[in-house]
């Protein structure tokens, strides 16, 4: 019998493709924030090439990744519902329930923001982005069940109000275009949180919402 040469015996299994596996994902995930960014600022339609300079990528990485501008645009748009989804657990953890939504709801406020970048193309007709919908009212409306169901419960806000109602009316107060698109959009969710509070307050006078920093108690 021969004597097994060296190059015969069985090699340890090759840890390259863990490690493309993590800088592809790196490039996915720099890519989607770049995207994000870009599509909030000029729009969906902007040059390929200003997202991968962004990212730090070539182009070519771009089209590896998302052959079809309609695949990054889904991609951005199904990333910021998971994150802000994701934001109600987080936050129902670290704070009580009326401040927990409060947050919540402001984080909302700068989802719609992004999403405004994604508007003309969700709208568009595209059958690309035909399960879009779908799929923010099946992750945002629970997460702001929970949050609203929390809040009530400890006597914080009103008991009366449906999560769909609330996801359309702080879209609907976001619409405010121009300079002040931003700021105004954040009044009119500040007052719309007031209104939820006044609610509460009016119906368990005892379970009225705690007092601001440095108000005292009567």
């Amino acid at each position: 019998m021969r004597p097994t040469r060296k190059r015969d015996k069985p090699e340890p299994p090759a840890s390259t493709p863990r490690a493309v596996r993590a800088d592809a994902q790196r490039n996915i995930e720099g890519l989607l924030e770049a995207a994000k960014a870009v599509f909030a600022t000029s729009g969906v339609d902007a040059p390929v090439r200003e997202i991968a300079a962004r990212a730090g990528v070539g182009v070519g990485t771009v089209y590896r990744h998302f052959p079809q501008r309609s695949d990054l645009v889904a991609a951005v748009f199904r990333r910021e519902v998971d994150a802000c989804a994701a934001a109600a657990l987080a936050l129902a953890s670290e704070h009580e329930p009326g401040e927990a939504l409060a947050r919540w709801l402001w984080r909302y406020t700068n989802f719609i923001a992004t999403k405004r970048g994604l508007a003309a193309a969700l709208h568009s007709g595209d059958a690309a982005f035909d399960a879009l919908p779908a799929y923010f009212q099946q992750h945002l409306a629970p997460a702001l069940k929970s949050l609203l169901e929390s809040a009530a419960a400890a006597g914080q806000v009103r008991a009366d109000v449906e999560p769909n109602d609330l996801l359309r009316a702080v879209a609907n107060l976001c619409v405010a275009t121009g300079d002040d698109g931003a700021g105004h959009s954040k009044r009119m969710v500040g007052l719309l949180l007031d209104g939820l509070r006044y609610g509460a307050s009016a119906a368990t006078p005892e379970a009225a919402s705690p007092p601001r920093a440095g108000a005292r108690r009567r």
